[in-house]
């Protein structure tokens, strides 16, 4: 099985590129979707959010109120390691057993995670293979303004936050340009989809 670690910033088009590569039989793993997980009640992390934070980020269906615990950790550097210290060991753990998986049912297959943190996290070895998606800050902003409704300032916070296209280029072993139109996108991701199927 060859596993694709596949990443980028705000508004780059990963999860576009994520779309192409299931159409084409890949198998996607969502970070963001595991991440969800690692909140579910009962679960370890559960346990540790509310003992790091307390009640307070406790909704009444006892599930973890993640807009109550966003404002306690966003904006708060040291809040913030706390929160990812907790989840991001076991986002990676059930990406794991998610790739265990499908190699026993797909052993020839490809499989895909999806991982905007990817470098953050420090899950590159996860992967044989490190795809980033890159666009211009000047088109990820207006893409963010325009599918999100959010304001320029907004997306230009959350830009500045994360890893910009050059280092994520310099961690990565191939590099999908996504300044263009959607068939561009099509044709890049289709010439990637040929070298490693």
């Amino acid at each position: 099985m060859k596993v694709i670690c596949l990443t980028g910033g705000l508004a780059s088009g990963k999860s576009t590129v994520g779309t192409l590569l299931t159409e084409k039989g890949a198998n996607i793993i969502d970070a963001d979707k595991l991440g969800h997980r690692v909140y579910d009640p009962g679960t370890q992390a559960y346990r540790e959010v509310i003992e790091t934070f307390g009640d307070d980020v406790v909704a009444d269906d006892q599930h973890i109120d993640r807009s109550a615990l966003g404002s306690m950790v966003f904006g708060h550097p040291d809040e913030l390691k706390k929160l990812t210290d907790i989840v991001w060991p076991e986002i990676r753990r059930l990406a794991e057993l998610e790739i265990a998986g499908l190699d026993a049912i797909y052993p020839d297959g490809i499989v895909v995670l999806e991982a905007a943190v990817l470098f953050e996290a420090g899950w590159e070895d996860i992967g044989d293979e490190i795809w980033v998606v890159v666009v211009d800050r000047d088109v990820a902003i207006e893409r963010s303004v325009n599918r999100d409704g959010s304001s320029r300032e907004a997306v230009e916070k959350k830009l500045d936050a994360q890893l910009n296209n050059e280092e994520r280029i310099g961690r990565s072993d191939f590099v999908i340009e996504n300044n263009g139109d959607q068939q561009q996108l099509i044709d890049r991701v289709q010439q990637e989809w040929d070298r490693i199927s």
